[in-house]
């Protein structure tokens, strides 16, 4: 569901910038993993507008409802109810035999992927060269590779990474590679691409930088789905409570917080695994800039050029100056999605409330809902944030790309 705090994102960069359906579109790579290879997905498609259809997008999500997008299973593990069929010889249990085990029933967010992004038109743009690559990251569970599936043009070349944890596959994107880098463990069901099977990208390879690069872009605009500037706990105290820890040493009070429950936990091993290395990831970028800002200065053109020629050696491609225009949530999503529950009924099943409920922390933080919570309203909410986080930067923004628009005039 955070992803849709990326649509937002996108609706406020159309916004800011005016774009038009008949307009040039803004990008022509993109990337992504995990639901960021849904949202990737329908924007590469859809290139043929300058607008990007963004705003049937935003009606996809919004259209969002707990009852038909979140189906709790509770023997999933087990094989659910198919399971039971298979056993006792009544029918073929066609959940298993197609989706393997998962807590989830990945039926109707499988039918919205598959109909809602039109998938000729991306076939098309590619075609045309609007779009030059779409690349999408999933981790194969056998090896623990991460494999990146590049759908690129006629006259783009994808260059491949010499990282033997990470593999190129060159092919037209379908459906199945999409729901393969959005399965999340246990939550969704393996997905089988070929002879192997795949699961979230984002576990081994959250922010698909360098397949950008690879595919030949030099200016990115990143949306990170952890909240900006996110504080510790010593820096999020009460000041009315500064100083409690070193008075109940000296009077022998001891205070142990209640153990987490497993699903505040999981919640936060998500947030680990999925979200937190794109901080790391953009410290490296902004180093290999410097990087190379010194040695551009520092060395004359033919040194350049052999430093150059051990990169291309070495890893595959040389490397670039990168301008980067980074986005993420001004406000914590899983306390939104916690304040968002707490404030409200929930129309879903039984099983489905109880998740819900157990999933709220006493603090009213609830990370793990902020990726199951498929209500068309919550989605309307991060899209709100997204746009409005935009809004609050369009002179960056309008820099950004006027800076983008000349130096394609410069290279033409």
């Amino acid at each position: 569901m955070r992803g849709a705090y990326e649509v937002g994102v996108a609706r406020g960069l159309v916004d800011v910038l005016g774009l038009r359906p008949t307009d040039a579109p803004p990008f022509d790579v993109f990337t992504g993993t995990s639901v960021g290879a849904i949202n990737a997905a329908f924007l590469a498609a859809n290139t043929h507008r300058g607008d990007l259809d963004v705003c049937t997008l935003c009606d996809v999500w919004r259209s969002l409802r707990l009852p038909q997008h979140l189906r709790v299973d509770p023997l999933g593990l087990w094989g659910g109810w198919d399971a039971v069929k298979r056993r006792f010889g009544i029918g073929r249990g066609e959940r298993l035999l197609r989706f393997g085990r998962s807590v989830l029933d990945p039926r109707p967010l499988e039918r919205i992927v598959r109909e809602s992004i039109p998938w000729q038109r991306l076939r098309d743009n590619i075609g045309k060269g609007n779009t030059r690559a779409l690349v999408i990251a999933a981790l194969q569970v056998e090896s623990g590779r991460t494999v990146m599936f590049a759908d690129v043009a006629p006259d783009t070349t994808f260059r491949p990474s010499r990282d033997p944890r990470r593999r190129a596959v060159v092919a037209a994107l379908e459906a199945g590679h999409v729901l393969a880098s959005a399965a999340i463990p246990l939550l969704f069901p393996a997905r089988r691409i070929g002879d192997h099977y795949y699961c979230d990208g984002g576990l081994r390879f959250n922010t698909p930088i360098a397949p950008a690069i690879r595919s030949g872009a030099d200016r990115l605009v990143i949306v990170s789905l952890a909240k900006e500037h996110r504080r510790g706990y010593d820096s999020a105290m009460p000041r009315e409570l500064e100083g409690q820890d070193e008075l109940d040493e000296e009077i022998g009070v001891d205070h142990v917080p209640d153990y987490p429950s497993v699903q505040f936990l999981l919640g936060k091993v998500l947030n680990a695994l999925l979200l937190d290395p794109v901080g790391y990831d953009l410290q490296v970028l902004e180093r290999f800039n410097v990087l190379l800002d010194v040695l551009t200065a520092s060395l004359t053109p033919s040194e350049l050029e052999r430093v150059h020629e051990v990169l291309r050696d070495s890893r595959g491609a040389r490397y670039r100056r990168l301008d980067t225009l980074v986005f993420a949530p001004s406000t914590d999503i899983g306390k939104m999605a916690g304040e968002h529950v707490g404030s409200r009924r929930v129309e879903a099943s039984q099983v489905t409330r109880w998740l819900l409920g157990r999933a709220r922390s006493a603090t009213g933080e609830a990370d793990l809902l902020s990726y199951l919570l498929f209500d068309g309203t919550f989605a309307n909410r991060l899209i709100e944030l997204g746009r409005a986080d935009v809004r609050a930067r369009a002179d960056e923004v309008r820099a950004f790309f006027t800076a983008r628009s000349e130096s394609v005039r410069e290279s033409a």
